[in-house]
C-alpha cells in the first residue's frame, strides 16, 4: 500500500541510476490493451535517446521492467508503477486502483512525485477497531488494506463473581473497573489523534461492540470526531479481508454522497460560468486549451465523435482533416474513453460517478477547469 513515509525515503535514494515507470492500464481508457502500445512506445523512444554509457548501466533495468509488464497483463489494475535499480539491488511496484499518466524516467534517484499526488488527491481512510481493553488500527486506501498497529491494556481488572465480603465493595470495584477502562480508551483517543494526523487521514469508522464505540466517540477529540463516517459491529480478532469487508458499505454509501455533492457543484459552478464545464463539446475543447482540472464523467456514458489518427485532435463535429497538423479524421465510438485518456496525461483528476440522472441530463460529463 502506498505510505508517505516509505515514498518520501525512496525518493531520497542515490547510489546509480533509477529507472521509473508509470502506466495507465485502465480497461475504460486501454478498451484494445492499448497501453501495450504506448508503453513499446515509451520503451523505444527512451533507448533512442539515451546516453550510450547510461543505457549500458540500466539495460537490465529496462529488461526487467519490460518482463514485468508483459507478463503480468491481466493482474493488472488502473494505474502501475515500477522503480527499478539494479545498482542498488532497489526494486518496487505499485498496482494501483487509479489511472496514472504515463512517463518513463531515468534519473539518478527515484521519480516518486505521481504517488505522492495520488497520496495528496484521493482519500485515505482509517478504520479503529476498539473494546475496553484494546484497539487495532487499519488504513483503506484504492481498494487495499493494511493493519498499522494495536493498543492493549493487559491489566484492566475483571468483574468477580464473589459474594460475602467482596460483595460489599462492589461499587468500589466497578469504579476501579471503569477508570482503568478510561484509561485505556484515553491512550486509544490520543493515539488514534496522533496517527490520522500523521497519515494525512480523511475519514474514519470505528468498529467494535455498540457499547465500546459509543464510550471512544464521546471521548475523541472535535478535529477526528469531525472524520467520523460510520460505525460497524466487529469482532476484535477479524481478519484484515473481514474488516474490508465489513467497513466497504460505510465506505461506499459515503462515497456516494461525495458523487452526488461533486455533481451538484459541477452542475452550479457551471451554469454560473465559474470555471467549469458540461457536455462534450465544452470538455474536448477545453482539454485541448490543457484547462481540465478535474474530469467528471457518468460511469455508462457513451459517445462517437472524430479523432485525428496522427496528433490526436478530437471532435464532435464531423470534418475530414485535422484542422492543425492536416491529418485524417477517424470516426470512433469512444469519445469519452480518449478524453479520459488526455486528461490523464495532462495531470488532471478523473471522478467516474457510478450513476446521475442530473449529470445525464447536463450531457453526461464535465469538467471544473484551472482557469
Amino acid at each position: 500500500m502506498l505510505d508517505r513515509r516509505e515514498l518520501k525515503e525512496i525518493a531520497s535514494m542515490e547510489g546509480g541510476y533509477f529507472v521509473s515507470l508509470y502506466l495507465n492500464v485502465d480497461p475504460m481508457f486501454n478498451p484494445k490493451g492499448d497501453y501495450m502500445v504506448h508503453f513499446k512506445n515509451m520503451m523505444k523512444n527512451t533507448m533512442d535517446s539515451l546516453d550510450k554509457a547510461v543505457y549500458k548501466v540500466v539495460k537490465d533495468d529496462l529488461e526487467k521492467i519490460e518482463k514485468y509488464v508483459t507478463s503480468n497483463k491481466r493482474i493488472f489494475k488502473k494505474g502501475l508503477a515500477l522503480i527499478s535499480s539494479t545498482a542498488t539491488s532497489f526494486w518496487k511496484e505499485y498496482n494501483m486502483n487509479v489511472p496514472v499518466k504515463n512517463e518513463l524516467i531515468i534519473d539518478k534517484t527515484p521519480y516518486t512525485k505521481p504517488l505522492m499526488d495520488i497520496l495528496d488527491n484521493y482519500q485515505r481512510f482509517a478504520v479503529l477497531l476498539v473494546d475496553k481493553e484494546s484497539a487495532r488500527i487499519f488504513i483503506v486506501h484504492l481498494g487495499e488494506i493494511v493493519e498499522y498497529g494495536e493498543v492493549h491494556t493487559p491489566d484492566i481488572p475483571g468483574k468477580h463473581k464473589k459474594g460475602g465480603w467482596f460483595a460489599l465493595s462492589q461499587n468500589h470495584y466497578e469504579r476501579h473497573i471503569d477508570y482503568h477502562i478510561g484509561m485505556h480508551l484515553k491512550d486509544v483517543v490520543e493515539k488514534v489523534d496522533a496517527f490520522i494526523s500523521g497519515e494525512y487521514i480523511g475519514r474514519l469508522v470505528i468498529g467494535g461492540s455498540e457499547e465500546a464505540v459509543s464510550m471512544v466517540k464521546g471521548m475523541l477529540h472535535k478535529t477526528v470526531l469531525d472524520k467520523v463516517i460510520g460505525t460497524v459491529r466487529i469482532e476484535m480478532f477479524a481478519k484484515n479481508d473481514e474488516v474490508l469487508r465489513k467497513v466497504e458499505p460505510v465506505i461506499s454509501a459515503y462515497e456516494k454522497k461525495k458523487e452526488e455533492e461533486t455533481v451538484e457543484r459541477l452542475i452550479s459552478k457551471a451554469m454560473k460560468s465559474e470555471n467549469a464545464v458540461l457536455g462534450l463539446d465544452n470538455v474536448i475543447n477545453a482539454l485541448q486549451e490543457q484547462r481540465v482540472m478535474k474530469l467528471v464523467f457518468v460511469k455508462d456514458y457513451k459517445a462517437n465523435g472524430y479523432n485525428c489518427n496522427a496528433c490526436g485532435y478530437m471532435s464532435v463535429q464531423k470534418i475530414d482533416s485535422c484542422p492543425f497538423c492536416k491529418g485524417k479524421m477517424e470516426a470512433v465510438d469512444y469519445m469519452v474513453d480518449l478524453a479520459g485518456e488526455k486528461a490523464i496525461q495532462q495531470s488532471a483528476l478523473i471522478e467516474v460517478v457510478s450513476e446521475s440522472k442530473k449529470l445525464m441530463d447536463a450531457g453526461g460529463i464535465g469538467a471544473f477547469l484551472r482557469f
